[in-house]
């Protein structure tokens, strides 16, 4: 009689099937507990509402990680067709309808469901706060107006209202800073430089700045557990077209009839009207006396002379600080590299010098070609750019390498540590992305906790234990294995 065979008694049959289907229950759980589940998304509305123009920006970001791991990005852009809402300060329900076709398009691309939960943001800079300084009524009004407008939207409106110098830069820097994950990994930040229409804005991270020599220019951040103590300055009426207009202010305060402008290029003459020239708090009060009602003006495409105009709106003698920028503003030694955008790109984008490894002195002598090429040539090779921004495209050349090097104090060797940024990962630089991220609560002042292992080795651990778990419990049967023999008992 041969002798029975141990696994073929009915408690080790059980005993293996529970062990095999234990093993694959744990293994499918594991699996099934962390894998990927469809992606949600919430997102956030920004409108951009500048100087010359109103730009819309759309985010979107995972809905189950907010302020926490989520990454926020950029999926839609939308310029508002027209100029800047301070522009509608005489009729101010032009400024809301100016808004309703880049909002039927968020409403269009932002899902439905997710429609009365997206924050619907408006921040307006430097062009409302001279209209504020103007005449406060009138912005007001343009903002009752706005306001008006963006309630018919099915979107949580969360109000329209100005930012201060200091908010713009600053929320500028974190747009860049989170774009490039310098924040998150605590690297060393990018400084951010800004330029507008009608202001500037420099911010920075600097070793040797604690804000203690100039308090109003520091702003303290804490940020995914570290903190910035960023030194930021906005200056008002710096701005490109505002810079021109005092240029021009400066030039024309004789009142002659005719106006040579060493920024604009030879062959340049337009009639322009002194009212128009002046309406601006920038210049409203240098208007000469008894001027006449229009000037000529004509360019001569001289460089060095522009640049010389150019010099004469800034101050810089006044400084009872250890070191300044421009107007007796301190600012602390620059340091580390610096994203350049807004005018800033689109202008030496134009000019097709965004590339900073060239030498500074060569930069200048192409931009002294450009200013000196005829007017009629310019216009030639460039027929489809509006002619009052081609016209421009000299002095705005002349006046950012004026500020960056004349008024921010870097060097040709430090010029190189700019680099002209229009986007980042896809998302436009600027302060927009930074102002949501704030007011949403998006970036955590703590560093957010993260699993110890990636979805990947968790399972791979899971299933190596399981595995072993199965070998021991064969192991473990081992007393019931029949033994070795090679020839069958008879019993």
């Amino acid at each position: 009689m041969k002798e029975k065979n141990p696994w073929h008694t009915p408690v080790a049959i059980i005993i293996t099937v529970i062990g095999v289907i234990a093993i694959v229950a744990l293994v499918t759980v594991a699996v099934l507990q962390n894998r990927p589940l469809p992606q949600k998304y919430k997102y956030g509305i920004v409108l951009d509402a500048g100087s010359s123009h109103t730009a819309l920006y759309i985010y979107e970001w995972p809905a189950e990680k907010d302020n926490n791991t989520g990454r926020v990005e950029q999926t839609h852009s939308c310029k508002v067709t027209g100029p800047g809402i301070s522009s509608y300060a005489s009729d101010p329900l032009k400024a809301g309808e100016s808004l309703r076709e880049c909002m039927q398009e968020a409403e269009q691309l932002v899902p439905g469901k997710r429609h009365h939960e997206t924050p619907l943001y408006l921040g307006a800079t430097a062009g409302m706060r001279l209209l504020n300084m103007e005449n406060s009524v009138a912005s007001d009004k343009v903002f009752q107006a706005v306001e008006e407008a963006l309630k018919k939207f099915p979107f949580s409106y969360q109000g329209a209202r100005i930012l201060s110098g200091q908010e713009e830069g600053s929320f500028g820097w974190v747009t860049v800073n989170y774009l490039d994950d310098r924040l998150k990994q605590g690297l060393e930040t990018t400084g951010a430089l800004d330029l507008g229409g009608a202001s500037t804005q420099i911010s920075f991270v600097s070793d040797n700045y604690n804000g203690s020599e100039s308090p109003r220019n520091s702003v303290t951040f804490r940020l995914y557990g570290n903190d910035y103590n960023l030194y930021t300055h906005s200056f008002l009426c710096y701005g490109k077209d505002q810079a021109l207009r005092m240029t021009l202010a400066h030039q024309s305060q004789a009142g002659p009839g005719t106006v040579l402008d060493p920024c604009f290029h030879p062959g340049y003459t337009v009639t322009k009207n002194y009212s128009v020239l002046y309406d601006s708090p920038c210049v409203s009060d240098r208007k000469p006396q008894g001027a006449p009602a229009t000037f000529i003006h004509s360019g001569n495409g001289n460089f060095l002379e522009c640049q010389k105009n150019i010099k004469s709106i800034f101050d810089f003698n006044s400084c009872k600080y250890s070191r300044c920028s421009f107007n007796g503003v301190f600012q602390p030694l620059l340091q580390g590299p610096f994203g350049a955008f807004s005018a800033y790109y689109f202008v030496m984008n134009f000019l097709n010098l965004t590339n900073t490894s060239i030498p500074l002195d060569t930069v200048k002598e192409k931009l002294k070609d450009y200013c000196a090429t005829p007017w009629n040539q310019i216009r030639q090779q460039h027929p489809n750019i509006k002619l009052k921004y081609l016209a421009e495209y000299c002095f705005a050349g002349t006046y950012i390498l004026t500020l960056l090097t004349e008024g921010y104090n870097f060097t040709s060797e430090s010029y190189s540590d700019i680099k002209f940024i229009k986007e980042i990962k896809g998302s436009d630089a600027g302060w927009t992305l930074g102002y949501m991220l704030n007011l949403t609560n998006m970036i955590p002042a703590e560093a957010p906790d993260s699993p110890p292992l990636p979805h990947a080795g968790y399972v791979s651990i899971v299933t190596i234990i399981a595995v072993l778990i199965f070998i021991l419990f064969i192991l473990s049967l081992r007393p019931l294995w029949p033994r070795c023999s090679k020839h069958p008992q008879i019993v």
